[in-house]
């Protein structure tokens, strides 16, 4: 069995309103050091497979097809044996 952690970010081209709200309001705080912050999403997706390769195949094509918008977001991901 794997566990794939999933990370999507918006692209670099796309503007991140949220990122930029949390930027200003940590420069308010101090943190004057914080050029930009990017907003995303974490998920964690457990699959029962055996082969490694089948569960990189299967995360890539679920990526893909749902969890990920290709115009606007990337994604990596990592592959944990559980």
């Amino acid at each position: 069995m794997y566990q794939a952690k999933i990370y999507v970010t918006l692209r670099k081209s796309v503007l991140d309103p949220q990122g930029s709200v949390v930027r200003k309001s940590l420069y308010a705080l101090g943190w004057k050091n914080v050029p930009e912050v990017r907003i995303g999403r974490y998920m964690v997706v457990d699959l029962e497979v055996a082969d490694r390769s089948e569960a990189e195949n299967q995360v890539k094509d679920m990526c893909d097809k749902l969890l990920v918008n290709p115009v606007i977001e990337d994604y990596t991901f990592e592959l944990v044996e559980v």
